[in-house]
């Protein structure tokens, strides 16, 4: 689903991903995981089409109307003058374009998203009246409305309630049974060993990736520490991505 060959992002010529390669198999539901500053979000921008290689490239095998992202609550404008309803009518933006109405059955569709996510009866609210944790309810009801075969999300459960948290897992869950292809930026390493079969460990190059029991062992967790550690942001640019920044 997602292809990463060789894949190098920088920032003023510094990287923050630095060639990585490997594949997110179709279908699968994969963790990344690393510390602060290891190029998780990063990794998702990429695959989104938001922050351009300076190295390498990312080949996703769906057209982008069929990718989900989610980023950080703290990237989101709570304060932009939107209901509820009309927030996750937005994931039929794809099919309907700028100018396309909805009809009936992508309204029912919203509501029944709303029903799910346990936002029945929230419709007509101002979105800058929500809490948190209803806030990234309402995001999920709105990619449950776009129906993308991949789905890309950046630290969904931070700073959420254990039972919103719990809700959105089963969500999570549903979609991986349902064949769709999940990427979540973590932090939790408990949430990751129980709920994801695949896990990516990133500290800006890639330290291990496969099943989560193998990746999660301490030795790479002590790896990836270490490599953060000893990280510095004041190194010369590699030559290589020098050459290619120059051209």
């Amino acid at each position: 689903m997602v292809r990463l060959d060789n894949l190098t992002v920088s920032y003023r010529q510094h990287p923050a991903l630095h060639h990585v390669s490997g594949q997110f198999e179709p279908g699968s539901l994969t963790a990344v995981v690393g510390p602060n500053g290891s190029g998780k979000s990063t990794l998702l921008k990429a695959a989104m089409g938001l922050l351009p290689p300076s190295g390498g490239q990312v080949r996703v095998a769906v057209p982008r109307d069929r990718i989900a992202y989610l980023p950080q609550l703290a990237e989101i404008d709570r304060g932009f003058p939107i209901q509820v309803r009309d927030c996750v009518l937005l994931g039929c933006w794809p099919r309907r374009g700028a100018w396309g109405g909805v009809d009936a059955a992508q309204l029912a569709q919203a509501d029944a998203a709303l029903l799910a996510v346990g936002l029945d009866g929230f419709a007509d609210r101002p979105l800058g009246s929500l809490s948190s944790g209803q806030l990234q309810r309402v995001l999920f009801a709105r990619m449950l409305v776009q129906d993308a075969q991949l789905i890309l999300l950046d630290e969904p459960f931070t700073a959420m309630d254990s039972k919103t948290t719990a809700a959105l897992l089963a969500l999570v869950r549903q979609w991986h049974a349902e064949g769709r292809t999940v990427v979540a930026v973590l932090h939790d390493d408990a949430q990751v060993r129980q709920h994801f079969p695949q896990t990516l460990l990133l500290a800006r190059e890639k330290v291990a990736w496969g099943p989560t029991p193998q990746v999660m062992a301490e030795p790479f967790l002590r790896q990836a520490r270490a490599m953060a550690e000893a990280w510095d942001e004041t190194a010369e640019v590699c030559a290589i991505d020098s050459l290619r920044a120059a051209a």
